[in-house]
């Protein structure tokens, strides 16, 4: 099923439009379902979201709780399996991953870690900003090298 496919069950799920203020006999004739005065009848009238009516809002009611550190690193994260792919002997740069689809490029910010799951048959010069310890030693293992950029 597709959301194109979707239907409302046979009588009921899908009502008529509400048209205001068209006359007296519509229902919804001259205050429009706003009846009198009051702050939902103004323009623009109405209470933000999570006003309580001057009740501690819920969202003030919490703790607050956890922080952001903003000198945090955030890497795009490739396993060692997803680059058995290459031939031996391969230099596997961050561009060589960005042009053949196994890293988004958008999700490069600080660099390209690679993780250790998975087994590697390949001799790979690999160049990253970071490596696990284990794979590492799996490409060492494999018979390549690895360089910090």
């Amino acid at each position: 099923m597709k959301l194109h496919d979707l239907r409302p069950n046979l009588g009921g799920g899908s009502k008529p439009k509400k048209r205001l203020g068209r006359g007296i006999g519509s229902g919804l004739g001259k205050t429009s379902g706003k009846g009198h005065k009051g702050q939902n009848a103004r323009s623009g009238g109405g209470v933000r979201p999570g006003f309580e009516g001057g009740q501690m809002p819920l969202f003030r009611r919490l703790p607050k709780r956890g922080f952001t550190n903003i000198f945090a690193k955030e890497f795009a994260v490739i396993n060692i399996r997803d680059l058995d792919v290459f031939a031996d002997d391969t230099i596997v740069t961050p561009e060589l991953l960005i042009s053949q689809g196994l890293v988004k490029k958008g999700k490069v910010k600080d660099g390209i870690k690679i993780l250790g799951d998975g087994e590697l048959t390949k001799k790979l010069t690999v160049k990253a900003h970071k490596f696990s310890k284990t794979a590492a030693e799996k490409i060492e293992a494999a018979g390549g090298k690895i360089e910090v950029i």
